[in-house]
C-alpha cells in the first residue's frame, strides 16, 4: 500500500528561515520522487507512532542537519494532485521554522542537488518551484512575512 495513493498521506511541511528574512530551499535531484530540478521547502510523511512534532524535528534533522530554534504552526492543507497518472491525496500540517543556519547542510544529497538561502522577497519564480509551494506561500503569506 502506498501513502497518498491507497490511503490519505499525512505529512508535515516546513518553511525554514534564519530569523533574518532568509528562507532555506532545496533543489530536487533526479532521484527525488517527482518535480526534478525544482526548488522546494522541506516535508516528510508522518509514520505510525510518531507525533507531528517528532516528525517535524526528525525531518528537519534528516534533510538539513540542523536544530529547530522556534516552530510556529501555520495551519493545515488538503492537497489533491496527480503523480505519474495516479491521483494522490495528502493532508499537510504546515510550519514556519527558525533553524540554526550555521548547522545547515545537505543531509540527503541523493534527493537534493543543492541547498540555498533566498531572501523572502527574492524566492525562485513559481515555475522554478515545486508545484505546491506557490499555494503554500499564498495561503500562509501573512504569517510567513511577519
Amino acid at each position: 500500500m502506498q501513502k497518498g495513493v491507497d490511503y490519505i498521506g499525512v505529512a508535515v511541511a516546513f518553511f525554514c528561515h534564519d530569523g533574518k528574512g532568509n528562507v532555506l530551499m532545496s533543489k530536487r535531484s533526479v532521484n527525488a520522487r517527482d518535480e526534478h530540478g525544482k526548488w522546494d521547502i522541506g516535508a516528510g510523511g508522518i509514520e505510525l507512532g510518531d507525533t507531528v512534532e517528532e516528525t517535524l524535528q526528525k525531518e528537519i534533522k534528516e534533510e538539513y542537519c540542523t536544530d529547530i530554534v522556534k516552530a510556529e504552526f501555520l495551519g493545515y492543507r488538503t492537497v489533491f494532485r496527480e503523480h505519474n497518472g495516479q491521483k494522490t491525496h495528502w493532508a499537510f500540517f504546515d510550519f514556519k521554522v527558525q533553524v540554526k543556519p550555521e548547522m545547515v547542510k545537505n543531509g540527503e544529497p541523493h534527493k537534493f542537488d543543492e541547498l540555498k538561502w533566498f531572501p523572502f522577497n527574492e524566492l525562485p519564480k513559481p515555475e522554478e518551484m515545486h508545484s505546491q509551494i506557490p499555494n503554500f506561500i499564498k495561503v500562509h503569506r501573512e504569517k510567513l512575512i511577519g
